[in-house]
Protein backbone atom coordinates (compact mmCIF):
# COMPACT_ATOMS: atom_id res chain seq x y z
CA UNK A 1 0.00 0.00 0.00
CA UNK A 2 1.61 3.20 -1.11
CA UNK A 3 1.05 6.39 1.40
CA UNK A 4 0.84 9.84 0.39
CA UNK A 5 2.74 11.65 -2.16
CA UNK A 6 4.93 8.03 -3.51
CA UNK A 7 7.03 8.16 -5.89
CA UNK A 8 4.63 6.81 -8.19
CA UNK A 9 1.52 9.09 -7.42
CA UNK A 10 4.50 11.99 -8.41
CA UNK A 11 5.22 10.55 -11.41
CA UNK A 12 1.86 10.03 -12.93
CA UNK A 13 0.48 13.96 -11.48
CA UNK A 14 4.02 14.78 -13.65
CA UNK A 15 2.74 12.88 -16.41
CA UNK A 16 -0.69 13.93 -16.22
CA UNK A 17 -2.40 10.58 -16.99
CA UNK A 18 -5.64 12.24 -16.64
CA UNK A 19 -5.37 14.41 -20.09
CA UNK A 20 -3.34 12.11 -21.72
CA UNK A 21 -6.58 9.58 -21.79
CA UNK A 22 -8.40 12.39 -22.91
CA UNK A 23 -6.16 13.01 -25.83
CA UNK A 24 -5.76 9.28 -26.63
CA UNK A 25 -9.47 8.87 -27.31
CA UNK A 26 -9.89 12.45 -28.83
CA UNK A 27 -7.44 11.19 -31.32
CA UNK A 28 -9.14 7.90 -31.68
CA UNK A 29 -12.44 10.34 -33.30
CA UNK A 30 -13.64 8.69 -36.58
CA UNK A 31 -13.19 11.69 -38.83
CA UNK A 32 -16.22 13.59 -40.30
CA UNK A 33 -17.97 12.38 -36.72
CA UNK A 34 -18.55 15.01 -34.80
CA UNK A 35 -18.65 14.36 -30.69
CA UNK A 36 -18.72 16.62 -27.39
CA UNK A 37 -14.99 16.03 -26.46
CA UNK A 38 -15.34 16.95 -23.36
CA UNK A 39 -17.41 13.79 -22.56
CA UNK A 40 -15.22 11.34 -24.44
CA UNK A 41 -13.97 9.87 -20.56
CA UNK A 42 -16.53 9.99 -17.59
CA UNK A 43 -15.72 9.72 -14.23
CA UNK A 44 -17.55 9.00 -11.24
CA UNK A 45 -15.88 9.04 -7.22
CA UNK A 46 -17.62 7.36 -5.17
CA UNK A 47 -18.51 9.79 -1.90
CA UNK A 48 -16.44 8.22 1.31
CA UNK A 49 -15.86 10.07 4.15
CA UNK A 50 -12.12 9.17 4.46
CA UNK A 51 -9.67 7.00 2.57
CA UNK A 52 -9.56 4.60 0.40
CA UNK A 53 -11.50 7.13 -2.31
CA UNK A 54 -12.80 4.91 -4.85
CA UNK A 55 -13.02 6.41 -8.65
CA UNK A 56 -14.25 4.71 -11.83
CA UNK A 57 -14.05 6.06 -15.41
CA UNK A 58 -16.46 5.08 -18.38
CA UNK A 59 -14.45 5.13 -22.18
CA UNK A 60 -16.34 5.41 -25.49
CA UNK A 61 -18.27 2.38 -25.93
CA UNK A 62 -18.75 1.86 -22.15
CA UNK A 63 -15.91 -0.15 -21.08
CA UNK A 64 -15.14 0.96 -17.30
CA UNK A 65 -12.37 0.53 -15.17
CA UNK A 66 -11.42 1.62 -11.40
CA UNK A 67 -8.56 2.62 -9.51
CA UNK A 68 -6.43 -0.24 -8.82
CA UNK A 69 -4.54 1.26 -5.69
CA UNK A 70 -5.46 2.73 -1.81
CA UNK A 71 -5.72 5.83 -2.79
CA UNK A 72 -5.57 8.58 -0.09
CA UNK A 73 -7.72 11.46 -2.01
CA UNK A 74 -10.05 11.31 -4.35
CA UNK A 75 -7.23 13.07 -7.01
CA UNK A 76 -5.01 10.46 -6.57
CA UNK A 77 -7.97 7.66 -7.14
CA UNK A 78 -9.08 9.60 -10.61
CA UNK A 79 -5.37 9.76 -11.66
CA UNK A 80 -5.08 5.96 -10.72
CA UNK A 81 -8.21 4.92 -12.82
CA UNK A 82 -7.50 6.98 -15.79
CA UNK A 83 -4.13 5.10 -15.12
CA UNK A 84 -5.47 1.60 -15.78
CA UNK A 85 -8.22 3.26 -18.01
CA UNK A 86 -5.25 4.07 -20.37
CA UNK A 87 -2.79 0.83 -20.22
CA UNK A 88 -5.59 -1.19 -21.17
CA UNK A 89 -6.68 1.52 -24.41
CA UNK A 90 -3.64 1.43 -25.37
CA UNK A 91 -2.92 -2.39 -25.32
CA UNK A 92 -6.30 -2.58 -27.05
CA UNK A 93 -4.78 -1.16 -29.94
CA UNK A 94 -1.86 -3.98 -30.28
CA UNK A 95 -2.66 -6.62 -33.33
CA UNK A 96 -2.84 -9.23 -30.99
CA UNK A 97 -6.28 -8.25 -29.39
CA UNK A 98 -8.08 -7.61 -32.85
CA UNK A 99 -10.09 -10.21 -33.77
CA UNK A 100 -8.87 -12.27 -36.98
CA UNK A 101 -9.88 -15.54 -38.61
CA UNK A 102 -6.50 -16.47 -36.98
CA UNK A 103 -7.24 -15.09 -33.57
CA UNK A 104 -10.88 -17.06 -34.16
CA UNK A 105 -9.33 -20.18 -34.68
CA UNK A 106 -6.85 -19.94 -32.01
CA UNK A 107 -9.81 -19.08 -29.19
CA UNK A 108 -12.03 -21.90 -30.40
CA UNK A 109 -9.67 -24.40 -30.11
CA UNK A 110 -8.49 -22.95 -26.40
CA UNK A 111 -12.03 -22.99 -25.60
CA UNK A 112 -12.40 -26.49 -26.64
CA UNK A 113 -9.36 -27.41 -24.41
CA UNK A 114 -11.12 -26.42 -21.53
CA UNK A 115 -14.76 -27.52 -21.73
CA UNK A 116 -16.15 -31.15 -23.25
CA UNK A 117 -17.02 -29.57 -26.63
CA UNK A 118 -16.16 -31.37 -29.79
CA UNK A 119 -13.58 -28.75 -32.57
CA UNK A 120 -16.49 -30.21 -34.66
CA UNK A 121 -19.39 -28.18 -32.60
CA UNK A 122 -17.89 -24.65 -33.94
CA UNK A 123 -19.81 -25.02 -36.67
CA UNK A 124 -23.27 -25.68 -34.98
CA UNK A 125 -24.65 -22.18 -33.17
CA UNK A 126 -26.62 -24.17 -31.17
CA UNK A 127 -23.26 -25.52 -29.00
CA UNK A 128 -21.71 -23.39 -26.70
CA UNK A 129 -18.92 -24.12 -29.08
CA UNK A 130 -20.21 -22.90 -31.93
CA UNK A 131 -21.86 -19.64 -29.98
CA UNK A 132 -18.94 -18.67 -28.45
CA UNK A 133 -17.49 -19.06 -32.43
CA UNK A 134 -20.35 -17.16 -33.99
CA UNK A 135 -19.94 -14.37 -31.56
CA UNK A 136 -16.54 -14.14 -32.49
CA UNK A 137 -17.01 -14.30 -36.21
CA UNK A 138 -19.51 -11.42 -36.34
CA UNK A 139 -17.51 -9.18 -34.58
CA UNK A 140 -14.67 -9.91 -36.79
CA UNK A 141 -12.23 -6.77 -36.90
CA UNK A 142 -13.16 -5.28 -33.44
CA UNK A 143 -10.80 -4.71 -30.86
CA UNK A 144 -11.15 -7.19 -27.49
CA UNK A 145 -12.28 -4.02 -26.03
CA UNK A 146 -15.16 -3.34 -28.43
CA UNK A 147 -16.10 -7.74 -28.25
CA UNK A 148 -16.06 -6.80 -24.30
CA UNK A 149 -18.93 -4.36 -24.44
CA UNK A 150 -20.66 -6.68 -26.49
CA UNK A 151 -20.06 -9.45 -24.55
CA UNK A 152 -21.21 -7.52 -21.76
CA UNK A 153 -25.04 -7.51 -22.99
CA UNK A 154 -25.07 -11.42 -23.15
CA UNK A 155 -22.94 -11.23 -19.26
CA UNK A 156 -26.23 -9.73 -18.10
CA UNK A 157 -28.71 -11.63 -19.98
CA UNK A 158 -27.52 -14.66 -18.79
CA UNK A 159 -27.13 -13.22 -14.93
CA UNK A 160 -30.81 -11.82 -14.93
CA UNK A 161 -32.51 -15.51 -16.73
CA UNK A 162 -33.34 -14.43 -19.77
CA UNK A 163 -31.12 -16.62 -21.93
CA UNK A 164 -32.94 -19.45 -19.71
CA UNK A 165 -36.33 -17.84 -20.73
CA UNK A 166 -35.47 -18.46 -24.13
CA UNK A 167 -33.64 -21.56 -24.17
CA UNK A 168 -37.13 -22.74 -22.50
CA UNK A 169 -38.96 -21.27 -25.23
CA UNK A 170 -36.68 -23.12 -27.93
CA UNK A 171 -34.90 -20.09 -29.45
CA UNK A 172 -32.07 -20.70 -31.13
CA UNK A 173 -28.80 -19.13 -29.60
CA UNK A 174 -27.84 -17.98 -33.11
CA UNK A 175 -30.99 -16.08 -33.24
CA UNK A 176 -30.46 -14.80 -30.07
CA UNK A 177 -26.72 -14.16 -30.84
CA UNK A 178 -27.98 -12.10 -34.06
CA UNK A 179 -30.06 -10.21 -32.23
CA UNK A 180 -28.87 -8.73 -29.16
CA UNK A 181 -25.29 -8.28 -30.94
CA UNK A 182 -27.36 -4.94 -32.02
CA UNK A 183 -28.59 -4.03 -28.96
CA UNK A 184 -27.00 -1.58 -26.09
CA UNK A 185 -27.56 -0.82 -22.81
CA UNK A 186 -29.44 2.33 -21.80
CA UNK A 187 -31.73 3.67 -18.89
CA UNK A 188 -34.59 1.93 -20.34
CA UNK A 189 -32.92 -2.08 -20.19
CA UNK A 190 -31.47 -1.11 -16.53
CA UNK A 191 -35.06 -0.05 -15.46
CA UNK A 192 -36.78 -3.50 -17.15
CA UNK A 193 -34.02 -5.47 -15.45
CA UNK A 194 -34.47 -3.70 -12.16
CA UNK A 195 -38.41 -4.39 -12.69
CA UNK A 196 -37.58 -8.37 -13.48
CA UNK A 197 -35.27 -8.33 -10.04
CA UNK A 198 -38.21 -6.48 -7.71
CA UNK A 199 -40.53 -9.50 -9.10
CA UNK A 200 -37.86 -11.82 -7.38
CA UNK A 201 -37.86 -10.40 -4.29
CA UNK A 202 -41.52 -10.67 -3.96
CA UNK A 203 -40.77 -14.25 -4.36
CA UNK A 204 -37.95 -14.50 -2.35
CA UNK A 205 -37.96 -11.59 -0.22
CA UNK A 206 -34.58 -10.59 0.98
CA UNK A 207 -33.04 -11.68 -2.03
CA UNK A 208 -32.38 -8.35 -3.37
CA UNK A 209 -30.10 -7.29 -0.41
CA UNK A 210 -28.06 -10.39 -0.64
CA UNK A 211 -27.51 -10.15 -4.74
CA UNK A 212 -26.26 -6.39 -3.95
CA UNK A 213 -23.98 -7.87 -1.64
CA UNK A 214 -22.32 -10.00 -3.46
CA UNK A 215 -22.57 -8.01 -6.77
CA UNK A 216 -20.67 -5.08 -4.04
CA UNK A 217 -18.09 -7.87 -3.42
CA UNK A 218 -17.62 -8.74 -6.80
CA UNK A 219 -17.10 -5.26 -7.92
CA UNK A 220 -14.39 -4.45 -5.80
CA UNK A 221 -12.33 -7.21 -6.15
CA UNK A 222 -12.42 -6.91 -9.90
CA UNK A 223 -11.41 -3.68 -9.41
CA UNK A 224 -8.40 -4.42 -7.78
CA UNK A 225 -7.26 -6.89 -9.94
CA UNK A 226 -7.48 -4.44 -12.56
CA UNK A 227 -10.45 -5.77 -14.42
CA UNK A 228 -12.67 -4.39 -16.77
CA UNK A 229 -15.22 -3.41 -14.52
CA UNK A 230 -18.80 -3.24 -16.84
CA UNK A 231 -20.23 -5.73 -16.17
CA UNK A 232 -19.66 -6.07 -12.17
CA UNK A 233 -20.94 -2.10 -11.80
CA UNK A 234 -24.20 -2.52 -14.14
CA UNK A 235 -25.26 -5.48 -11.88
CA UNK A 236 -24.76 -3.47 -9.06
CA UNK A 237 -26.32 -0.41 -10.07
CA UNK A 238 -29.60 -2.72 -11.31
CA UNK A 239 -29.79 -3.93 -8.22
CA UNK A 240 -29.24 -1.11 -6.36
CA UNK A 241 -32.31 0.55 -8.23
CA UNK A 242 -34.43 -2.17 -7.83
CA UNK A 243 -33.78 -2.70 -3.91
CA UNK A 244 -34.37 1.79 -4.18
CA UNK A 245 -37.88 0.83 -5.08
CA UNK A 246 -38.16 -2.55 -2.96
CA UNK A 247 -41.78 -1.56 -0.75
CA UNK A 248 -44.63 -1.63 -1.43
CA UNK A 249 -46.21 1.63 -2.74
CA UNK A 250 -43.90 1.50 -5.53
CA UNK A 251 -43.89 -2.89 -6.02
CA UNK A 252 -47.74 -1.57 -6.85
CA UNK A 253 -46.70 0.66 -9.54
CA UNK A 254 -44.38 -1.62 -11.28
CA UNK A 255 -46.98 -4.52 -11.47
CA UNK A 256 -49.12 -1.75 -12.89
CA UNK A 257 -47.00 -2.31 -15.52
CA UNK A 258 -48.99 -4.60 -18.52
CA UNK A 259 -45.26 -6.75 -18.94
CA UNK A 260 -42.05 -7.56 -16.58
CA UNK A 261 -38.89 -6.58 -19.11
CA UNK A 262 -38.33 -10.23 -20.12
CA UNK A 263 -41.98 -10.83 -21.37
CA UNK A 264 -41.38 -7.12 -23.09
CA UNK A 265 -38.27 -8.45 -24.95
CA UNK A 266 -39.04 -11.40 -25.90
CA UNK A 267 -42.38 -9.80 -27.56
CA UNK A 268 -40.11 -7.66 -29.31
CA UNK A 269 -37.69 -10.55 -30.19
CA UNK A 270 -40.69 -12.04 -32.06
CA UNK A 271 -42.32 -9.78 -33.25
CA UNK A 272 -39.30 -7.49 -35.14
CA UNK A 273 -37.33 -11.03 -35.91
CA UNK A 274 -40.17 -13.89 -36.23
CA UNK A 275 -37.55 -16.33 -34.45
CA UNK A 276 -38.23 -18.94 -31.92
CA UNK A 277 -38.61 -21.98 -34.21
CA UNK A 278 -39.23 -25.48 -32.70
CA UNK A 279 -36.77 -27.08 -35.18
CA UNK A 280 -34.21 -25.46 -34.01
CA UNK A 281 -33.87 -26.25 -30.51
CA UNK A 282 -30.82 -25.98 -28.05
CA UNK A 283 -29.78 -28.79 -26.49
CA UNK A 284 -31.98 -28.83 -23.11
CA UNK A 285 -29.18 -30.30 -21.11
CA UNK A 286 -26.81 -27.41 -21.43
CA UNK A 287 -27.06 -24.56 -19.68
CA UNK A 288 -26.57 -21.53 -22.39
CA UNK A 289 -23.06 -20.62 -20.92
CA UNK A 290 -20.24 -19.63 -23.27
CA UNK A 291 -16.67 -21.28 -23.29
CA UNK A 292 -13.92 -18.70 -21.60
CA UNK A 293 -12.50 -15.82 -23.13
CA UNK A 294 -9.06 -17.51 -23.47
CA UNK A 295 -7.40 -14.09 -24.71
CA UNK A 296 -7.61 -12.12 -21.47
CA UNK A 297 -8.75 -15.38 -19.00
CA UNK A 298 -12.40 -13.25 -18.47
CA UNK A 299 -16.29 -15.40 -18.20
CA UNK A 300 -18.20 -14.82 -21.59
CA UNK A 301 -21.08 -16.57 -19.45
Amino acid sequence: MSGPDSDDDRTFKDLNVVGMLHKFWEQKQVKGVMMETENLVVYESISSPSPPYICYVTLPGGSCFGNFKYCYSKAEARRDAARIALMNSTFNELPCRRITPEFISHSVKEAVSTTSGNITDASDPGTSIGAYCLMLELNTGKTMLEFQEIMTVFQLLHWNGTLKAFREMRCSRQDVIHYYSQQHLDERTRSHMALDWLQKEQQSPGLLSQELQLAVKELGEARRTGRELRFFKEKKEILSLALSHANAEDLEGYHSEEMSWREETEFEYYAQEGLCLEESMTDPSEHGQFPSQGSDGESVE
